[in-house]
This record gives C-alpha cells, structure tokens and sequence, in this order.
C-alpha cells in the first residue's frame, strides 16, 4: 500500500494577505523619488499615423512623448513644424499666464480677493493645447487651464473681475474665483463638481458630428478625478460613437494632498484608454512642443473622423491645490525642485535661444513688460469694484438667466426684492 500523501490531502499552507498602501512621491522629511516616472529619451516615440489602432497605441500609452532634450533641441518624429515667431508667441502667453498668478496670488493674501488657484509648472498643457486647436472646438476645462484663455485673447480684467466678483464680472458673482465661463470663446463654465466636464465634452462633440460641423470638443480633468463614474461614462460614449473629443488627463502628481499613486492602478493613466478601444498617449506635459504635437495629431483624427484619444499629460503641480492649501503638510518641501521633467517655460526658452531666436535680456524684458502690464489690468479692475466695497451685481438679478423666459412667479419675486432693495 502506498503510504504517499498526495497533494491533495496535504494540510493547506496558510498566507497572510496583506494590503498594498502606494506609495507617495514624498513626505515632508522625506527625499523626493520619481524612479518609477519611466522617463525615456527625447525622441524615443514613434509617431503613427492618425488613422492607427486604438490597440497599436499601447507603447504610446505607456511610453511618454517627448521632443525637447536635455540640450533644448527638438528631436524626433514628433517634433512640429513651428516656426520661432509661433514659439516666442507660445513662451509669452505662458509667461503672462505665470505673471497673472503670481499677481492674483499676492492679492488673495491681501484679502483683495478670497481664493485662488495657480497653474505654476503646468503653463504648457494649456498654452500648447489651445494653439494646436482651432477656435471654434470647444474647450472643457478644470481649474487649472487659465491659459486656454490666455491664448483665446480673454481680456485680464474681465479674468480679475470675475475673481473679486464686482460689477464687471460676466458670471455676476455667481461662481468660485477661478471658475471662469467665457460663452464667446467657447469655453465651457468651470464646475467645482469634478469630471463633469468629460460627459459633457463627449456629448457637445457628438452633437457637432450629428451636425455635421467641423468642431470638436478638448476636456481636461486632473489626475484624482479619473476615479470619478464620470470619466468611465465619457470614455464609454466617446469609443462607441467615435465623438470627436479630445480627453485629457493632467497628471500633476497630487489631488490635492492625495498623491497621483492612490489612482493610478500602478500603471500609466493613458493605459486606461486602451481598455475602451481608444487610442492613448503619454505625453511630457512640461515639452512645449510635445504637448503641441500630441494635440495636434488628436484634433486630426478627431476631425476626419478617427474618433476621440485619450491623452495624460506626465506635469507638476509647484503650487499649492489652491491659497486654501498648504502642501508643505503632505510633501517634501523641495520636492518641485526635484521634478526630474523640469520647467515648462525655462524648456522653451532654452530652446528659443538654441535657435538664435532669444536671449537671456529678450527674457527678462518681456518678465518685466508683462508684470506691469498685468498690474495695470487689476487697477483697471478694481476701478469697477472692489471684493470689500463694490460695487456687485444687485441681488436682484439672481433671478436672472435661469429661463429663457422667466415665468410670472420668479418675476414677482424678482419685483419685490428690487422694491426692498
């Protein structure tokens, strides 16, 4: 008789199972680690067609797009054809958009207004995106993309306005600081409620194909905001109706003190995209030129046809979330320096002066030439009212743009608190 003891009838091993915690690029006290970014050369990318696969994107999704070296040379077959007045242009707007933070950010410690968000070391998502899209897309931002409007010629002092809510603010006081609408440059109201703006990109652009028209839709949404049914829900609709809509995902590394890792399933966010059959890519979000030609290749196959790409763009958030934040509580207080990708606006420079096409003196003119002007756009707009003092909209006029056609009793309503007024 075997006296053997089969595999089966052996006792079970016990395993403890244990929860995996991801981990954070840093504590405070802690130094700064970004080995797990997988950051390839400059130029390493192929550069398909705008026709591909969704599934022959993968090494896109989870390689990262990048033009800039370390020299400040363009390289590779992503590298676009612009020429050095578009890159000065490029260099100016995020540098005015850099000069407006920093002035709106004094303010709000002045008590001049109550809150505000900067976009410090994000300028080239913004910036680049709106100059490779047309302007009739329609643009569905977040909190941080302050220069799509920059480069749509927004007016700072109706920018200002809106912040101290007076009587030149086009929302009349109705939205946060920062959540700004701008019906005429098709730029889509902010909402504090986070990833809205997805479904609601998904839909305007199907809206544009059943039309016919030629437009397409960019939505934006930060990296902790992906784990919101909204997103799921957009890339859903958007991969089966091919919608012409660019979803970006702007990766910064914290949602507000919750590191990127908490959301990231331990791979790249472009990844995601791929599970939906829709093509994605990873790009340098701090590369001027790679984010200009990532969008550029998205907005072509969006308009023939091709349907919706998924983008994350790789950035760092240098700010705090907003003035109501103080990120030295969560992270390592040098930790932006450590940013292995660098700045956005020292990147472009460089490159500019690679050329022959800038300077250093070039630089810190224009530094000087836009801070003033962005001081005489807030005494522009606190000559029509200031946050403590006004004048604001009338409280009256809260009954108004609810209806296209107010009903009787809003208008009563609407009499009587004039009459008290």
């Amino acid at each position: 008789m075997n006296s053997s003891v089969s595999s089966t009838d052996a006792a079970p091993v016990a395993y403890a199972s244990k929860l995996h915690v991801p981990r954070a690029s840093s504590r405070p006290g802690e130094p700064p680690d970004f080995q797990s970014l997988m950051i390839p050369a400059a130029g390493a990318q192929d550069k398909p067609a705008f026709d591909v696969a969704p599934a022959a994107t993968a090494e896109l999704a989870h390689g990262l797009v990048r033009v800039l070296d370390d020299d400040g040379a363009a390289v590779g077959p992503w590298a676009p054809a612009l020429s050095p007045a578009r890159l000065r242009d490029g260099l100016r707007h995020m540098l005015h958009v850099r000069a407006y933070d920093d002035r709106m950010f004094r303010m709000q410690r002045q008590g001049k207004l109550s809150f505000y968000m900067k976009c410090t070391g994000e300028e080239a998502v913004a910036v680049a995106q709106a100059m490779a899209l047309d302007a009739g897309d329609m643009l569905f931002p977040t909190y941080r993309q302050q220069g799509l409007l920059f480069v749509r010629g927004r007016p700072l002092v109706d920018m200002m306005c809106h912040c101290i809510s007076n009587a030149g603010d086009n929302l009349k006081g109705r939205q946060m600081p920062v959540f700004y609408s701008w019906k005429e440059g098709n730029f889509f109201s902010i909402s504090g409620n986070l990833a809205t703006q997805y479904s609601q990109a998904v839909g305007w652009a199907m809206a544009s194909a059943y039309k016919g028209e030629d437009h397409i839709a960019s939505a934006w949404v930060g990296d902790g905001s992906t784990a919101e049914a909204d997103v799921h829900n957009a890339m859903l609709f958007a991969s089966t109706y091919k919608a012409p809509v660019l979803l970006n995902v702007v990766n910064n590394q914290w949602a507000i003190s919750t590191p990127q890792s908490f959301a990231s399933t331990g791979t790249t966010f472009a990844a995601r995209g791929l599970g939906f059959n829709i093509p994605s890519v990873r790009v340098d979000g701090n590369d001027f030129l790679a984010v200009y030609a990532v969008t550029e290749w998205a907005a072509a196959r969006a308009r023939n046809g091709h349907g919706p790409t998924f983008v994350e763009l790789l950035t760092y958030r240098v700010a705090g979330h907003s003035t109501s934040d103080n990120p030295d509580g969560y992270r390592a207080s040098d930790e932006a320096a450590a940013w292995p990708l660098g700045d956005p606006v020292a990147r472009l420079k460089q490159h500019l002066i690679l050329l022959g096409e800038w300077s250093e003196q070039q630089h810190a003119e224009l530094e000087e030439e836009l801070k003033a002007s962005v001081a005489a756009d807030w005494k522009a707009a606190i000559a029509l009212g200031t946050l403590e003092e006004g004048p604001h909209w009338p409280v009256a006029s809260m009954f108004e743009d609810v209806f296209k056609e107010m009903p009787a009793y809003l208008k009563r309503q609407q009499a009587i608190v004039e009459e008290r007024a």
